[in-house]
This record gives structure tokens, C-alpha cells and sequence, in this order.
């Protein structure tokens, strides 16, 4: 669902008359970022006409009281309140300053009365937490930041949270991931409003690329840190990938590198930021979600073919992480993918390039369980995990590298 894949809904509302295409308002808080703040000040605020790129007019609108804090400790005074929101015919969320505190409800009806009157509303990383609560998202494919995703799934359940996405585009309610993925959806609003050209020179503007496959999987899944190759534990953890399909513990894992539990749970969160549980269960829920997605395995076989001791262990912990129970996960995947595709394999991306040669090895092996999956249940290859998402499928991923905030 990142790049161009979704044509706008035909539940777009009509743009009102006071309202300008090429206003975009950017909405401001307290305790925001100040690097994600900037990234639309700096694509729809400077007049860059000489290299081709049209303009757009800013206004810069404080959605609480200011001066305003960010990060660093800066104090900013925007030009416009709420009001000015009345005149945009796009408005951007840069970021919103806690994923667990509600946002000002003023702020929210200003969305809601914009978004009523059909203008674009775009959430960047955290910012989709604001459209969330404004209740913009309800029934919609949206992501954020992987590290918040999982937060945003278990706060606002009806949201179709996908975390491997840069980018969503549901035609009048957009999303994207953390940083610099905001700047990949800005560029993708502009190359919606004027084309590929005028995105493509406000690229070499800003130095970036005016497209970047893939998405945030090559992160999320990224369960081990480049360092690891060369630790003692990289053959623990191997191990551990090879043998999702099995029952074993964190005990089993610590005998097996040699080490009491207490000493290998400090080892293990000093080299990856996660605890050994976290990290197996959520490597197992991302085995049990691509069975679910790739084979005609029942739940239980499901449960049974990624060690969970039961149905019901699987089910608490898939719908703990994924907001979602196992089959519904299953049936809004179907649902969503259009009439005729196939399912498919998805890539393994769980260890960079760097990784030792045990682990390499143990994530293709880990892989191999679910299209030996897929082989023996559908007829035909299946696409990865984000040209599936891409096409209107499936929902989210649990990233395993950190722990869920």
C-alpha cells in the first residue's frame, strides 16, 4: 500500500468551496519532533517553481495554545490556530508528542470538520495517532512507526494497522511511517497532485530518492542487530529460528548457550534491546501470521506448526500483538486481496546482509516452514509481504527487534 497502488475510494468526499487544493495546513503540538515537524514545512512551504515543482501555500496552525515545546527544549509560535484549518484543502499531522495521551479534543473536531468537507488529512509516523483518535482511521489500512504499531492496534482495534508499510494512501486519509518515511509520503502527495516530473525535481532537491521500494519489514523484521554475527549467542539463536515448529523455552535456550537464565536474559537484551521471551514469541506469532497467510492450515495446525503448547496460547498472543484473533487475521487478508490473486512465500528479511552465516541459514530455514506451507496448500507462487499489503491485503506484522512501547 506504499508507493501509488490505491486509487482514491469513491466515498472521497467532494472538496468544499472555501477550501483551496493547494493550501496545505500543518498542524503543530506541543512536545513534537523537530525533525518531523519539518519535513512538510520544507516540501509544501518553499517555492522551488525554478526547478519545476508548483507551489503549494503553507499555513503553519498550532493545535494547542503556544509558545509551542519540541524536542531539544525549542519554543515556537505559529502563525495560525485552528481557524486557518478552514482554508486547507490538504492538512498534515507531523507527529503527536505521546502514543498513550489524548490528543485536544479542539484539534480533533478541526480534523474532523476538515476531513468532513472533503480535505486530505495526512498522518506522519506518530500523527496517525491523532487520526486515530479523531476516529479518521476507523475501517482503514493505515501503519506508523513499526515500534508503535503494535500500541496503536491494541488502542484503536478497528484501525487496519500494517506496520511493514513506508506508506498508506486510502485516497482522502493518508499515513506513514517514522522520519523519513514522511518525506516518501509527502513526495507521494505531490507526485498525485502535479506527477512524477514534479515530484521527481523536488527529489533532487531534497537529495532523496523520489521513490524507495520495499518498506519497513527490512527494519521490523531485522530481529538481530548487525553485532550479533559474532557472538556466542548467534548459534543459539540460529538454533532458535530452525526450530520455531518445536516447544521449547528461554531455559532451553540459555542451557543451550551455557548460560543460567539471568545471566543469558541480560546477554540477549544487551545485544538486541529485547527480552529472549518477547523475541520468541514474536518470532513465532510471525510464523504463525505468514501460515495464516500462505496455507489452508487450520489454527490449531497452525499453533501446532509454530510451538505454541495450545490453540489458545497462540490466540491470546497473536491478538495481544496484532490486535486481531488468528482466523479474522486470516479472513480480512482473503478478504482484501483482489479476485484471482494467489497467495505467495514471503521474503525472509529477519537478519541483514552482515549476519552470520548460522543465521542466514536458520531465517531461510524458518521461512522454508511457511512455503512448504504454501506449496502444499495453493497452486501458485505467492507474492511478498508487501505486494500483497500493496494490492489491499492483510494486516499487520509484530516487529521483533525492540519491545513493544
Amino acid at each position: 500500500m506504499s508507493q501509488d497502488s490505491i486509487a482514491a475510494p469513491e466515498s472521497v468526499r467532494k472538496l468544499s468551496g472555501r477550501r483551496r487544493r493547494e493550501v496545505v495546513a500543518v498542524l503543530l503540538f506541543s512536545g513534537g519532533p523537530i525533525f518531523e515537524s519539518s519535513i512538510p514545512l520544507s516540501v509544501f512551504g518553499i517555492d522551488r517553481q525554478d526547478a519545476g515543482v508548483p507551489r503549494y501555500r503553507l499555513l503553519v496552525c498550532g493545535g494547542e495554545e503556544g509558545p509551542l515545546r519540541t524536542t531539544g527544549g525549542l519554543e515556537l509560535t505559529t502563525p495560525y490556530g485552528l481557524e486557518a484549518i478552514s482554508r486547507a484543502g490538504t492538512v498534515v499531522v507531523p507527529a503527536w508528542r505521546s502514543i498513550t495521551s489524548p490528543p485536544p479534543p479542539e484539534a480533533l473536531d478541526a480534523l474532523r470538520r476538515a476531513h468532513e468537507e472533503g480535505a486530505r488529512i495526512v498522518g506522519l509516523c506518530t500523527g496517525a495517532f491523532v487520526l486515530a483518535a479523531a476516529g479518521l482511521l476507523d475501517g482503514r489500512p493505515a501503519t506508523t512507526h513499526w515500534m508503535y504499531a503494535p500500541t496503536l492496534a491494541k488502542r484503536y482495534p478497528s484501525v487496519h494497522v500494517d506496520p511493514r508499510e513506508l506508506f498508506v494512501d486510502d485516497g482522502d486519509v493518508l499515513t506513514s511511517a517514522g522520519t523519513a518515511a514522511g518525506i516518501d509520503l509527502c513526495l507521494h502527495i505531490v507526485r498525485t497532485d502535479h506527477g512524477t516530473e514534479a515530484a521527481g525535481a523536488l527529489a533532487r532537491r531534497l537529495v532523496v530518492p523520489p521513490r524507495r521500494s520495499g518498506g519497513q519489514e527490512r527494519y521490523l523484521d531485522r530481529s538481530l542487530p548487525e553485532e550479533i554475527g559474532s557472538d556466542p549467542l548467534a548459534e543459539v539463536v540460529a538454533w532458535a529460528l530452525e526450530h520455531l515448529h518445536e516447544q521449547f523455552d528461554v531455559e532451553t535456550l540459555a542451557a543451550r548457550a551455557y548460560m543460567s537464565r539471568r545471566t543469558f536474559d541480560r546477554r540477549f537484551r544487551s545485544l538486541t534491546g529485547s527480552a529472549p521471551l518477547q523475541w520468541l514469541i514474536t518470532q513465532r506469532v510471525l510464523q504463525a501470521q505468514r501460515l495464516l497467510e500462505t496455507s489452508d492450515y487450520s489454527v490449531d495446525e497452525v499453533a501446532g506448526r509454530c510451538g505454541f503448547r495450545s490453540p489458545v496460547a497462540l490466540r491470546g498472543h497473536f491478538r495481544r500483538q496484532l490486535g486481531s484473533s488468528p482466523a479474522a487475521y486470516r479472513a480480512a487478508y482473503r478478504a482484501r486481496r483482489p479476485h484471482g490473486d494467489q497467495l505467495a512465500s514471503a521474503p525472509v528479511e529477519h537478519v541483514p546482509a552482515q549476519a552470520s552465516p548460522q543465521i542466514r541459514r536458520a531465517a531461510a530455514a524458518a521461512a522454508q516452514a511457511g512455503s512448504a506451507a504454501a506449496s502444499s496448500a495453493v497452486p501458485e507462487p505467492v507474492k511478498s509481504y508487501s505486494e500483497a499489503f500493496a494490492s489491499g491485503q492483510g494486516r499487520p506484522s509484530l516487529p521483533g527487534q525492540r519491545s513493544a512501547p
